[in-house]
């Protein structure tokens, strides 16, 4: 499969991401090579991993707790000490090793220490392939906020290997899938077509559609990769998603919503509200709807609980001057961004996807 060439880096897939590496540490000769993993990637993806790798100096393990609750600054001090403790230097390399938690925050960490050590991403999940890892983005969450601290720093490679998928939950493949299915609405309407008359995502399928979502991310990316214009349509779903995801992860009464099922549910609001401002047609916010209430689950919203994710939405890393944006769809993989709502059209959202 074809390698893809951002502005800074490349992303090998498959049998390639291997052959790629191998010339890559032979020509850098790194002093140490640190390995960011969690528990599950520990067990599930670092055997065959390190039997990929070819390397004939130090790889040291650094593992840290799986799930966005440990996305904080507290972990980077335990990984920043480990690394210090270990003689990390400047000729050192870090390569992640996981989901989205695992690469956002390994990135963060790698572009800080020693103001800067060169990394690569080796995402494991679904969703970290196709949006997490690629991109540049890195950081941590604030209290409830989401990546709120964080930098923009490219990686040195990005390796794809969907055997990684094996392992996974199907659950966290359609979290990932969410991701996809947002590349088709804000981009690419025959893609949006593709992915939601699937009847069921298989292995066999996800290859090619890996490969195309990333094209289009890098596509956005590319041209616009301090995100001052075009790379906010990427945000679609989000802001209302992050603070969907957020307050569910305060509430011990409430189940945690992975990422991409909060995201599905923004994307059903942001939809409404697309339809409302933007003239977004009826038929495609019901296919909107429809798509995402039949493959992810449904949440309850309370009037409490609308009040405190508007709430949440104040701190969105998007917003300016005090007013919260939104990212909004004309149609079907055309966008508006930086649209301002009232919040009354914001309950008649919640109302649309309770229906």
């Amino acid at each position: 499969m074809k390698s893809i060439q951002t502005t800074s880096y490349e992303i090998h897939f498959k049998d390639l991401a291997y052959k790629s590496l191998d010339i890559y540490l032979k020509k850098e000769k790194f002093s140490k090579i640190f390995l960011l993993v969690d528990e599950n990637t520990h067990e599930h993806c670092l055997p065959h991993f390190l039997s990929q790798i070819r390397f004939d100096g130090t790889i040291e393990i650094i593992e840290i707790q799986s799930g966005e609750i440990h996305k904080t600054i507290e972990t980077c001090m335990g990984v920043w000490r480990t690394l210090s403790e270990l003689s990390a230097d400047r000729k050192s390399l870090l390569i992640n090793l996981g989901g989205g938690v695992v690469t956002d925050l390994g990135g963060f960490v790698a572009s800080t220490f020693k103001r800067g050590i060169k990394f690569i991403n080796v995402p494991t999940t679904l969703l970290a392939m196709v949006d997490a890892s690629v991109g540049g983005k890195t950081g941590v969450d604030l209290d409830l906020s989401k990546n709120q601290i964080g930098t923009i720093t490219f990686a040195d490679m990005v390796l794809i290997d969907p055997r990684f998928l094996d392992t996974l939950p199907n659950k966290e493949l359609r979290s990932g899938f969410a991701e996809m299915l947002k590349h088709g609405l804000i981009q690419d309407q025959k893609y949006w077509e593709q992915l939601r008359h699937l009847k069921q995502l298989t292995l066999n399928d996800l290859d090619e559609l890996i490969h195309h979502s990333v094209a289009i991310k890098n596509n956005v990316v590319s041209k616009d990769p301090n995100e001052m214009g075009l790379r906010k349509i990427l945000n679609f779903g989000h802001t209302l998603g992050h603070a969907i995801e957020s307050y569910c992860l305060d509430n011990e009464n409430i189940k945690t919503l992975l990422h991409g099922e909060a995201i599905a549910i923004g994307m059903i609001l942001e939809g409404y509200l697309s339809s409302k401002i933007c003239g977004l047609p009826i038929t495609d916010l019901y296919g909107i709807k429809e798509t995402f209430k039949t493959t992810y689950p449904n949440m309850f919203f309370d009037d409490d609980s609308k009040k405190q994710i508007t709430d949440l939405m104040q701190s969105d890393k998007k917003n300016s001057h005090g007013k919260v944006k939104f990212v909004l769809l004309e149609s079907i993989g055309k966008c508006q961004i930086d649209v301002e709502v009232e919040n009354a059209l914001i309950n008649e959202a919640f109302d649309f996807y309770s229906k």
